[in-house]
């Protein structure tokens, strides 16, 4: 059954009571968390209530399964930060419209399982970088410009800033251990808002930073030059955009699984996201992706079905519509204080438990991740300089496990058992176990342990074939499997082996029937 028909399916059994009351508590926690990644990110406010509402309502439809939550998630948001001061609004729609397309190529090809080549120590100096950006990025709200100069503030209006920032910290943290009906987020909000237009202080406002005018998301194409050089430009921020949105969507997914012993569509949730973001693009959304934390609070509401998350946007949408001027006067700490929450939240502390046990390369690729995020604000950068240190290392490691066993039988033929991958960084190391100058006439290469992987790999044994040939003396490889005999075959103008046929075998990428 499409997933649209699910909420019209009469056999499916959905507490509406529960439905209700999840999308809309899962709506007052998502508002303010949109807000706030939409400011810090120097987006109109606007834009990331705009997000919230065509992410929730697209992937709530035609997603993966129901009960997942997505809206403007801060995850993907950061890495369009450097984006936006570079080059403009514009060029974010572009980029998040072209996220889209990689993600819905994504779950077209069934490529979500690639996702997995991004390793956890990179993932981990993402989000812990991601949250030190959070964090660094609320400190401008403890300025003000005078006379054309941004300065910090002082006496008065810091001792207030700073106390209704404590006090949202507060809220947000004692209140989960009082009760867990109300989200803690818009509690404080609405509590240091009615400080604020109680006592009549003077504070800094959300008009302040920009003017937030209610209506419908218009549609608008992205002002930009439609040629190579913005590819250029904007593919970089697209596709670790699309990579960290369908990373977060699936773990996201993978975890819903387990909590309601059911098993989602990862393919679709990948075209859902992907249709959800090409919209984000033209309806003036800064784009998005499945929110774990807004996912925990459905979930744990009694919510199961997707009526809960069509609720919550259509719950932003009137806000959106309606409540334009509530959102102007909200006070700038309260959402300042919710901020410095989700990046507490964000960290990765189990790191620091973790660090000692974790081999040395991958503390240094997630330090080195976290580092470039922290100091160069670009995610996009961070992130793909941490997978190609983490294929590095993994090339240096897998080359030092080559190895050869030797030993020369009755008929005095010498034998090679080679164990461990042939390819680019084993090829010095596999050249280094022949002594062609000793060895009898007849000499036999065994690869029941090992594989050739690359061009690099057949390049060597054309190279040590020519040697022996040289030398006078015959050269076989045996037990190859059948992915390598072709790499042979396919190379067999540049390579001239002598292989023995071998009785045909499984490799271990080959299904088991």
């Amino acid at each position: 059954m499409k997933p649209y028909l699910q909420l019209f399916d009469l056999s499916q059994k959905i507490n509406y009571k529960n439905e209700i009351l999840a999308g809309l508590t899962v709506a007052m926690t998502m508002m303010p968390e949109s807000l706030s990644f939409a400011i810090l990110a120097g987006f109109p406010p606007l834009v990331g209530l705009y997000a919230a509402f065509i992410m929730g309502l697209i992937t709530a439809i035609f997603g993966g399964r129901p009960g997942l939550i997505s809206g403007g998630a801060g995850a993907t948001v950061v890495v369009l930060i450097a984006l936006m001061k570079s080059n403009g609004i514009d060029y974010v729609f572009a980029a998040v419209a072209l996220a889209g397309v990689i993600q819905i190529i994504v779950g077209l090809f069934k490529l979500g399982k690639f996702i997995r080549l991004v390793p956890q120590p990179v993932m981990y100096g993402f989000v812990n970088g991601l949250a030190v950006v959070i964090f660094m990025a609320q400190l401008q709200q403890f300025k003000t410009v005078v006379n054309g100069h941004e300065v910090w503030l002082t006496g008065a209006p810091l001792f207030i800033m700073a106390g209704l920032v404590a006090l949202t910290i507060a809220i947000v943290f004692l209140l989960p251990r009082i009760t867990k009906a109300v989200p803690p987020s818009l509690v404080a909000i609405m509590v240091v808002f009615a400080v604020v237009l109680g006592l009549g202080i003077h504070t800094k406002t959300v008009k302040d930073i920009a003017e937030v005018s209610g209506g419908f998301p218009p549609f608008h194409i992205p002002a930009v030059p439609f040629n190579l050089d913005t590819l250029k430009i904007i593919f970089p921020y697209a596709l670790i955009m699309a990579g960290v949105g369908l990373t977060e969507g699936l773990l996201t997914l993978n975890l819903v699984d387990e909590i309601t012993a059911t098993r989602g569509n990862s393919n679709r949730e990948c075209i859902a996201q992907g249709s959800a973001n090409i919209l984000n693009g033209f309806f003036f959304g800064m784009g998005g992706c499945p929110m774990i934390a807004q996912t925990l609070v459905n979930l744990s509401a009694g919510a199961r079905a997707r009526l809960s998350g069509i609720i919550a946007s259509l719950t932003i949408l009137l806000i959106i519509l309606f409540g334009a001027p509530v959102i102007e006067r909200l006070p700038m700490a309260a959402l300042t204080g919710v901020m410095i929450m989700v990046a507490i939240g964000t960290f990765e502390w189990i790191s620091f438990r973790i660090i000692n046990k974790m081999p040395k390369q991958d503390v240094f690729v997630g330090i080195t991740v976290a580092l470039i995020t922290i100091w160069l604000h670009n995610l996009a950068l961070a992130v793909l300089i941490g997978v190609i240190i983490s294929a590095l290392v993994f090339a240096w490691e897998s080359a030092k496990r080559i190895r050869a066993r030797k030993y020369t039988d009755a008929g005095g033929v010498k034998h090679y058992e080679i164990y461990g991958p042939l390819f680019f960084g084993s090829v010095t190391a596999f050249n280094e176990k022949f002594d062609v100058m000793t060895d009898p006439n007849e000499v036999v290469i065994d690869f029941r342990d090992s594989r050739i992987a690359d061009m690099s790999g057949i390049e060597a044994l054309n190279k040590l074939t020519e040697r022996y040939r040289k030398a006078g003396k015959k050269l076989h490889l045996k037990h190859l499997s059948a992915d390598c005999r072709l790499l042979l075959k396919n190379a067999a103008d540049i390579i001239d082996v002598n292989v023995i046929e071998d009785p045909a075998y499984s490799i271990a990428t080959d299904k088991v029937k």
